[in-house]
């Protein structure tokens, strides 16, 4: 089982740059992918991005945060990260990270959740 934390969403204003972290607990990581969902008001949970823990397999993007978004892990601490630079208004949504031990852009393939962490863009 894994326990997936995320944490650091809040306001911003168009431009800024935020950065969310999922701290994950339970078993090994080594076999499994990370990934971040968002789901905007009224909209269904969208892709947005999907790493592996060892970096042995490509990182994917949406390619609505191509050149914005960037995602990194740390493995000492074991979480990852999502750099967002650049927010405008359609980045707004409830950004949650996912785990599992295989790397997909369907949401329903992804079996470990975190709670969800609120970004707003507005000035």
């Amino acid at each position: 089982q894994l326990q997936l934390v995320e944490s650091g969403g809040g306001l911003v204003q168009p431009g800024d740059s935020l950065r969310l972290s999922c701290t994950i607990s339970g078993r090994s990581l080594s076999q499994y992918f990370m990934a971040w969902f968002r789901q905007a008001p009224g909209k269904e949970r969208e892709f947005v991005t999907s790493i592996s823990w060892t970096g042995l397999t490509a990182t994917v993007y949406a390619d609505s945060v191509k050149g914005r978004f960037t995602v990194s892990r740390d493995y000492v601490k074991k979480e990852f990260y999502l750099h967002m630079n650049s927010l405008n208004s359609e980045d707004t949504g409830v950004y949650t990270c996912a785990a599992d031990r295989q790397q997909s852009t369907n949401a329903t393939t992804w079996n470990y959740w975190g709670q969800g962490t609120r970004v707003t863009v507005s000035s």
